[in-house]
């Protein structure tokens, strides 16, 4: 349990005689009451303020649709939009190779050859690779039937990612699922193939040069691909896209023009019903065991995490895009997981939590009205089925009923749902696992050069604002503040509810006072943080603020607090020792406490678009707001210094936070152990310091590799002063990676002709505070003279 600040104070601070001590409660203010810890009352506030975010998407949904239902080619040509948005939120955007084909002949055999073999041999399975994307293939099996001069039809049958493709065939030894929908279809003279997903294991989920994780195969691809804009979902639907394209080429070539199917259970679901809404040529899609509304993705694997997804996007939408073609929907059975996996000898934990469990079936009904409900309005007819597998939807995944809906919906015809004998085993030796490992080391490397590449996309948008003198480049650089806080933070309406103060005293010494406060921001949200309100300010005295930032799990007492403490470390009491030197100081505190407490926070905003700093930003908006109505403020002298994600703080609030009519903005930022070439730092896999091996997997903000490193944050800051602080011990980083990327920030501000507004400062130290040029950029850029 926490100690109340006010009993910190005790030992920490001597307390003055009762005739010297301020009043228990700020002047202006109300008595603040709470009795929780305000970072746990933060925490809860924001969750509670997200899921009815979550739920307020779900029903303003519809109205950011605009389908048009006069015609089929008409609801077609409506659709692309909304295909183009899907296939960037799910990073299914790169060119994929031209000309693809399977790596080998199929093995195709008519009449008279199939006659010498058993008579369950009524297919031969075949391992096959294709090409996808420059230096990424897909690899599975294709079912190849006998017996007959061409297939009757092609299916692409996507397995749940914990089945191979030998397994979900029945094609090997060790073991098969309850579903024999691959035989049965290939049985019926169905050309299958079946793609390999990235499983759920963990055995290829790190760098053995460096370390290995808990993290399963497709966390592990997730996290630094989310980091340059793409995702282990793009990257397979990608692969199934690449295999329509080679069955396209095998139609022409041999002139069979037969109509491509797609059938996927569990993940293989996801992708199966992802591909057919924003690719119209798969004929018709049985989606076994994954359609649900999405409003507790959040609780799902992260991999499954989706930026904005559910703006426009629930699993209803995304069904009406596939429309007016055959849709069948089963509730089913599918593969359950509880994660994280747990940490073997030999790897690191700090894989994030997720679990899959079978859908309610009430709730599959639910998803799937809304589905039929836009079925309807286009009239094609009764194309979308619902079927449930058992009595409670909780039956065998594939099962006969479902696979007889899509042979109806399909018009296949005399088509038999059961299996006719053993499944055929596969002839050639294949190495499952190393097929696994290639699946996950073509998509590191292909998202590697990505990210070693995405510098050239920042130039080129930053390119845009005009670097010819300061006034231009500050009138050209406002769309370009939009753009990141809009795509890379995510923007939440402005704060507009009443400020509300509420303080209460903490402590007090010779040099301040110091009151904890606590802000209304939205409804359920607070800002709060303790202010250090220094004596003998005199009555038409106008001060300085500098806003001490707490790194991560920290709170506002760990910059103030002295020696044998904790955090003096770390923040050598920095806040402390600017109220003893004159400068107001307050210390908020920030969300980013409490464990997965906090970074489930992550997960509940990121579909909708936002993140951890869609808060945080407002928070210090209503906290500059009511320190620039204190009478000793000076609103245009109110600085930002933070320390680790404090420093991380330092780099997207102040430059997101200009003075405007109304709202007082940063004048300054100094960023402080966290300053780096922060994408490779988060997604390279070739780095010990790298957060994909680590437990931060909120740390990954969408695609901002191409949007803005911490050279074009910074930039955004001019010409307002920034500086770094920088300790040659400290292992966030190493010093060249931070020089590097700071050289950028540095040139920047010089090409404008105001280089005196920016520096950094190395010192010999770890990750702390060194406060001695810091303090004199804030002496001389906030014209506050030295004690």
């Amino acid at each position: 349990m926490r100690v109340p600040f006010l009993l910190l104070t005790i030992s920490l601070f001597p307390l003055l005689s009762a005739a010297q001590e301020s009043p228990a409660t700020f002047p202006g203010t109300e008595p603040l009451k709470a009795e929780q810890p305000l970072d746990v009352l933060m925490v809860e506030g924001i969750d509670q303020f997200s899921l009815k975010e979550l739920d307020k998407a779900r029903q303003q949904r519809e109205s950011l649709w605009k389908r048009d239902y006069s015609s089929a080619q008409a609801y077609q040509s409506s659709l692309e939009p909304y295909r183009q948005k899907l296939r960037t939120y799910i990073g299914a955007v790169d060119q994929r190779v031209q000309g693809i084909q399977f790596e080998r002949p199929l093995k195709f055999t008519g009449l008279k050859a199939a006659e010498t073999k058993p008579a369950h041999a009524y297919y031969e399975p075949q391992f096959q690779r294709w090409p996808v994307l420059p230096g990424m293939t897909a690899e599975g099996l294709i079912l190849v039937p006998q017996g007959a001069e061409s297939p009757r039809g092609i299916v692409i049958a996507i397995p749940d990612s914990r089945w191979s493709p030998d397994v979900f065939a029945g094609a090997t030894e060790q073991g098969t699922p309850s579903s024999k929908l691959p035989q049965v279809l290939a049985e019926n003279g169905f050309l299958v193939v079946i793609p390999t997903l990235i499983d759920r294991t963990d055995e290829f989920a790190g760098n053995p040069l460096i370390a290995m994780t808990n993290q399963t195969n497709r966390e592990w691809v997730y996290r630094s691909a989310f980091e340059v804009g793409r995702h282990v979902i793009g990257y397979e639907v990608q692969k199934v896209l690449a295999a329509i394209d080679a069955l396209d080429g095998l139609n022409q070539s041999t002139k069979w023009n037969l109509p491509i199917s797609l059938v996927g259970i569990g993940d293989g679901g996801q992708i199966a019903l992802y591909s057919a809404a924003i690719d119209a040529r798969p004929a018709s899609v049985l989606v076994s065991g994954y359609f649900q509304p999405r409003e507790g993705v959040w609780q799902e694997p992260i991999d499954r995490n989706v930026w904005r997804q559910l703006v426009e996007f629930g699993d209803a939408e995304i069904a009406g895009m596939i429309a007016p073609r055959p849709l069948i929907i089963e509730a089913c059975a599918i593969p359950e997981t509880d994660g994280p996996l747990p940490v073997q000898a030999g790897r690191r934990g700090g894989a994030a939590p997720g679990q899959i469990k079978t859908a309610d079936l009430a709730q599959v009904r639910i998803e799937f009205d809304r589905a039929k409900a836009i079925y309807e309005k286009l009239k094609p007819g009764n194309h979308i089925v619902l079927v449930e597998s058992g009595s409670d939807g909780r039956g065998p995944a594939a099962s006969n009923a479902a696979i007889m809906a899509l042979a109806q919906k399909s018009d296949w015809r005399d088509f038999k749902p059961e299996a006719r004998g053993k499944s055929v085993p596969l002839t050639e030796a294949v190495n499952w696992r190393s097929v696994q490992g290639r699946q996950v080391g073509e998509a590191i490397d292909f998202t590697q050069k990505l990210l070693r590449n995405s510098f050239k996309v920042r130039d080129q948008l930053f390119a845009k604002a005009d670097r010819s003198s300061v006034e231009k480049w500050e009138s050209t650089a406002e769309p370009l503040r939009d753009h990141v806080y809009n795509e890379l933070i995510g923007k939440l309406p402005e704060p507009s509810i009443p400020l509300n103060p509420r303080t209460r005293k903490v402590l007090e010494t010779d040099d301040y006072t110091g009151y904890e406060v606590v802000l209304d921001t939205y409804p359920d949200v607070i800002a709060a943080g303790i202010l250090l309100y220094p004596k003998g300010i005199k009555a038409d005295e106008k001060r300085p603020v500098v806003v001490c930032q707490h790194g991560l799990e920290g709170v506002p007492m760990d910059t103030i607090s002295g020696p044998g403490t904790e955090g003096y470390p770390y923040y050598k009491g920095f806040a402390a020792e600017l109220a003893r030197r004159g400068f107001i100081a307050y210390s908020p505190q920030n969300p980013y406490r409490g464990k997965d407490r906090f970074r489930t926070l992550q997960r509940k905003s990121n579909p909708v678009g936002r993140s951890l700093f869609s808060y945080i930003i407002p928070q210090h908006q209503v906290t500059l707001k009511w320190l620039a109505s204190l009478p000793a403020v000076d609103s245009n002298r109110l600085a930002f210094y933070g320390l680790s994600y404090g420093g991380k703080t330092a780099v997207r609030v102040p430059p997101m936070l200009t003075s405007k009519e109304g709202q007082p903005g940063y004048c300054l930022s100094i960023c402080s152990a966290d300053f780096n070439e922060w994408v490779t730092k988060n997604a390279s896999v070739d780095l010990p310091f790298s957060y994909v091996f680590t437990h931060e997997y909120e740390i990954f903000e969408w695609n901002m590799a191409h949007v803005a490193n911490y050279a074009e944050l910074s930039m955004l800051m001019t010409p307002r002063p920034f500086m770094v602080e920088r300790g040659h011990d400290d292992g966030v980083g190493l010093d060249e990676w931070v020089s590097f990327e700071y050289a950028k920030v540095r040139r920047h501000y010089s090409k404008l002709g105001i280089p005196e507004q920016t520096e950094i400062e190395f010192f010999n130290g770890p990750h702390t505070i060194n406060g001695k040029g810091t303090y004199d950029f804030l002496h001389r850029h906030l014209n506050w003279p030295k004690k």
